[in-house]
């Protein structure tokens, strides 16, 4: 193993984390390949093993329904989707709106009867007539199984599911999945069991993996001779597995490793900790080291860990666990999260990726760690792949060396490892899920993507159209013919938008940053300011003098200005999160995105300013110039919130600013300093100190500025009852102009679940909906509407989930939910509370002295029993009946707001339902309800919930502009020279 990587692998890490991908593949490429004679060798094997692959194709049915059924046709879509959530669907009436949803386009006929399995057709017939059923077509068969009843089709495509459901589960209990291993087609393979699951949402979740492991580790123990092992996930252990938790999950989860890991080691077997999400790596290597280290472990050598070669430090990873001292069986994977990691540096801006953008590219770094695993110390390798020539290539560099094993999912590779099992005596760990077939749920979607993807070389292996040449041609000529560079397809975070930069963020899943971050916030010096000191009249007088030098400004060197401010603000963030913290009340991720979406909406509107806002010709008859120009309607008043003191404040303004405007801006009374801090940036990026003037202050400040007739636009954002104070302001007066008001106000928002979700997500969703920033964003969810029959389930979840909030100071980096701002509020949400106290499903304590309002479930008899916003960390539940989806929207629809909306389902006609019919500004589908993007999802409500346009939308900036057109008779000064001057048209 290179000394550059094995002399400190923990700064090895550090400096390749988000390295650039040509800089990481460099020393990969070099030390993945192979000479040209050991090349043909290795191609000789691979083709061996691939005739064994495709031979295998046809055997069993489990390999025919994957052939039938691959994922690139709509029918494999079609049983994916069907088989993440048919099962769990507890109400009839969902789950034959779910099977109409799945199967109801694809072409079922188009497989009947075509596989050599019986299996397989009676499956493919099950599916046929669910078909036949809810299609429009069918004949007499249809009319037939209509008289048969909903029930039969139900039963047949749960069947089907169930099938489904085994060829990616060994077993429903570890007795069963134990006694599925002792089969003939096994024979000569070990199993390495995985108590199937998804990371723990509550601690009886936490504690009942944590029971099924030592259950499973000690039937495995009966009989130690068979070479069977266990798999752990930690985040099953624990339901706050995550870097801001560090302190209480990492003890905690050592000890629980500890307690595993001593009872395989008195069973006599092994015990593995798989790999999970990069941000968690960093943790997960403290707690696998540190019970490595214990005593009572010594002189075992059951204990092993899972490397994920698309990330970037897997080498070193690989020599970290090489230098633990003992001896480490370890996992070579290609990985699990791809996706998942790339859209999680996308959202959160970050520098690189932490992974490889090409496959063939990770196939490089996994040859690249099998020769250092192959060449450590201390490691037992085992080689999990399904990859022929990836396999041929390890058998090389073994030569006639057996201490190592190869690993293949249950229900994918069978075929590539027989015959080395078999005759040649290598050995072959079958990684085999254990669990009831409705758990598979993402597992199953996961692995069948991982696997599936066009890339993958089990869907290769299934394209006929693909030579022998194709499928084992040379990762390692393929990547170093790119120079190792990164998926053009894929931008980095800064690229995304491609027009205009995507804010940077901070990586606060690195602990290190995170604890800098934090002491850096804590460090710097926030005083409250007082009253204000500039009157309203003086700073409209400044203000208008101003706007005919701004004004004339060219529309580049205002969008110009803007992004010199974008940049500013990302060059003083931690001062503008220190003021978040300590002024609003912000945890520092809120406090983080609040600096980004403000840099977004600059730069955002400046590129919107250039595109949208130049004179456009229009046309007209010969003679004549007609233009249209967008042009800056004098002062506006722009008046934010302290929800969002930076992010809507320079939001408003800007938009302003680069429509040719002067602004008056006035910030919300709690939240001074921020405002104050975002106009010495704006005016140290170019406006001048006349065309923004700040004038803090309460009400009565707000109601001067709009009172004002030279004020020639409002822009607010802040309660519904002060926007129509706002709005009878604006028509005072008979002399006074009609001026433009864009308002941005709350709503009841409501979120619809039906019993196809799934639960864990839904509970994520809620929480993050709920009760992060302390429920005060004008987004956040009001009123969770659950369908009847899982609502028990989901409910006992999230009083779960709930219990594990963290309340406190909003500066610390474990806080979940800080203060709410400030006396009225507290006061306003404590007595609400405190009103309905009998329907408290759940509450939590909080700190004895601040102001924190407790976390609140409470619940109603009806949906319609909420009429009013409650801005603060209270949820309401209601229940829906299922077939009702139609008019529970409407019911929400009918309490008059429009703000936002989710929706949480498996069924994408539901979806599709929700958008025609819900009257909202932003509906959210399958995710949580906060957090828009600029430019990705414009924001801004209807009803009671505001006038439009959307900020961070393509329509936003024509609101702050004067339409103007000029027509220009051009024959007046002596003749239509242009007319006169055309050529004969070519005769």
């Amino acid at each position: 193993m290179p000394n550059d990587v094995a002399s400190s692998p923990r700064a090895s890490m550090a400096s390749l984390h988000r390295a650039s991908e040509p800089d990481v593949l460099k020393p990969l490429l070099e030390r993945a390949r192979v000479t040209p004679e050991s090349r043909g060798r290795i191609l000789g094997h691979a083709a061996a093993l691939l005739a064994d692959l495709r031979a295998a194709q046809n055997r069993g049915w489990v390999n025919q329904f994957l052939q039938e059924y691959r994922l690139n046709s709509s029918e494999g879509v079609a049983l994916l989707s069907l088989a993440e959530a048919f099962l769990r669907v507890p109400d009839p009436e969902t789950a034959d709106l779910l099977i109409a949803d799945k199967l109801g386009d694809a072409d079922w006929k188009a497989h009947s009867g075509k596989s050599n399995s019986m299996l397989v057709n009676s499956a493919t017939w099950g599916l046929m007539l669910g078909r036949a059923v809810i299609g429009e077509q069918g004949g007499v068969l249809r009319r037939l199984i209509s008289r048969a009843g909903e029930p039969f089709v139900r039963q047949a495509v749960g069947a089907a599911m169930k099938m489904m459901g085994e060829v990616f589960v060994m077993g429903r209990t570890i007795d069963e999945a134990r006694k599925r291993m002792a089969r003939p087609e096994h024979k000569g393979f070990t199993a390495s069991f995985d108590m199937l699951g998804e990371a723990a949402r509550t601690r009886a979740d936490a504690e009942r993996y944590f029971g099924a492991y030592f259950d499973a580790i000690r039937a495995v123990g009966k009989d130690p001779k068979s070479g069977h092992s266990v798999s752990v996930k930690l985040s099953a252990l624990h339901a706050r597995y995550e870097v801001g938790q560090y302190e209480k999950c990492v003890p905690e989860l050592t000890d629980m490793l500890a307690q595993l890991a001593s009872e395989a080691c008195s069973q006599g077997i092994h015990l593995t900790v798989d790999a999970e999400e990069s941000e968690r790596l960093d943790m997960s290597l403290d707690i696998i080291g540190s019970v490595a280290r214990r005593p009572e472990l010594k002189g075992w050598d059951g204990y092993g860990m899972a490397v994920q070669a698309y990330g970037k430090r897997a080498r070193a990873v690989i020599a970290w666990a090489d230098q633990l001292g003992r001896p480490m069986n370890v996992r070579l994977v290609k990985g699990a999260y791809w996706d998942s990691e790339i859209k999680r540096t996308q959202v959160e801006g970050l520098d690189d990726y932490p992974l490889f953008t090409r496959k063939a590219s990770t196939d490089v770094s996994y040859l690249a760690c099998a020769r250092d695993m192959l060449d450590a110390t201390n490691i037992v390798p085992a080689f999990a792949s399904h990859n022929a020539l990836t396999v041929a290539t390890i058998l090389e560099w073994a030569g006639k060396s057996r201490d190592f094993e190869f690993q293949r999912l249950h229900g994918m590779g069978e075929g590539l490892y027989e015959r080395l099992v078999q005759e040649d005596g290598y050995h072959c760990r079958i990684y085999a899920p254990v669990g009831g077939h409705r758990d598979l749920l993402a597992y199953l979607v996961r692995r069948l993507l991982e696997n599936g993807a066009n890339s993958s070389f089990v869907h290769q292996l299934a394209d006929e159209h693909l030579s022998e040449e194709e499928l084992l041609a040379d990762p390692v000529s393929k990547i170093a013919a790119v120079g190792g560079t990164r998926h053009p397809n894929i931008p980095l975070p800064r690229d995304l938008f491609g027009d205009w930069a995507n804010s940077g963020g901070i990586d606060l899943q690195e602990r290190s940053i995170l604890h800098q971050t934090a002491e850096a916030i804590g460090a710097f010096p926030f005083v409250p300011e007082g009253a204000a000191t500039v009157p309203v009249g003086d700073a409209v007088t400044r203000a208008q003098a101003a706007f005919t030098g701004w004004s004339d400004q060219s529309i580049e060197t205002r969008a110009a200005t803007l992004e010199r401010l974008a940049d500013l603000l990302e060059a003083n963030r931690i001062e503008l999160m220190a003021l978040a913290v300590k002024e609003a009340f912000k945890t520092i991720p809120d406090a983080l995105g609040e600096v980004r979406e403000a840099a977004d909406f600059c730069r955002y509107y400046a590129m919107q300013a250039r595109r949208g806002l130049a004179p456009i010709a229009l046309p007209g008859p010969t003679g004549e110039r007609n233009e249209l120009r967008m042009e800056g309607r004098g002062v506006w008043a722009t008046i934010a919130p302290w929800n969002f003191p930076l992010a809507i404040f320079l939001g408003q303004t800007a938009a302003a600013l680069v429509a040719g405007n002067t602004v008056v801006a006035k910030p919300a009374p709690q939240t001074p300093a921020i405002a104050r801090a975002a106009v010495r940036l704006a005016h140290q990026a170019g406006v001048p100190q006349d065309a923004l003037i700040l004038v803090p202050g309460g009400p009565e400040v707000g109601a001067a500025l709009t009172a004002d007739p030279r004020i020639a636009g409002v822009a607010f954002t802040g309660s519904t009852p002060t926007a129509k104070k706002i709005a009878r302001a604006l028509l005072d007066g008979d002399d006074r102009p009609l001026v433009p008001l864009i308002a941005e106000t709350g709503g009841i928002n409501a979120m619809i679940v039906d019993s196809t979700a799934l639960p864990e997500q839904v509970v994520a969703d809620v929480l993050t909906s709920s009760f992060r920033s302390a429920g005060q964003r004008c987004s956040a969810l009001r009123l969770l509407v659950l369908q009847e029959e899982i609502a028990d389930t989901v409910i006992e979840m999230l009083k779960g989930a709930m219990e594990l909030l963290v309340i406190g100071d909003s500066g610390d980096p474990a806080t979940d939910v800080g203060p709410v701002i400030d006396d009225a509020a507290y006061d306003k949400l404590m007595g609400y509370r405190d009103s309905v106290k009998a329907r408290w499903m759940k509450t939590l304590p909080v700190p004895a002295t601040g102001r924190f309002v407790p976390p609140t479930m409470i619940r109603l008899d009806d949906m319609d029993d909420l009429r009013t916003e409650w801005f603060g960390p209270i949820l309401h539940v209601a229940t829906w009946p299922a077939g009702e989806l139609a008019r529970t929207i409407d019911r929400i629809n009918a309490k008059g707001f429009g703000l936002t909306m989710g929706l949480h389902s498996r069924i994408a006609r539901s979806g599709e339902l929700a958008e025609m019919r819900a009257r909202v500004g932003n509906l959210y589908i399958n995710r949580s309800m906060i957090g828009a993007v600029v430019g990705s999802q414009p924001f801004g409500g209807e009803g009671q919930s505001g006038t439009g346009p959307k900020a961070g939308g393509p329509h936003y900036l024509h609101r702050f502009c004067a339409e103007r057109s000029v027509s220009v008779d051009t024959t007046s000064a002596g003749g239509n020279a242009t007319l006169l001057s055309l050529d004969e048209g070519g005769i």
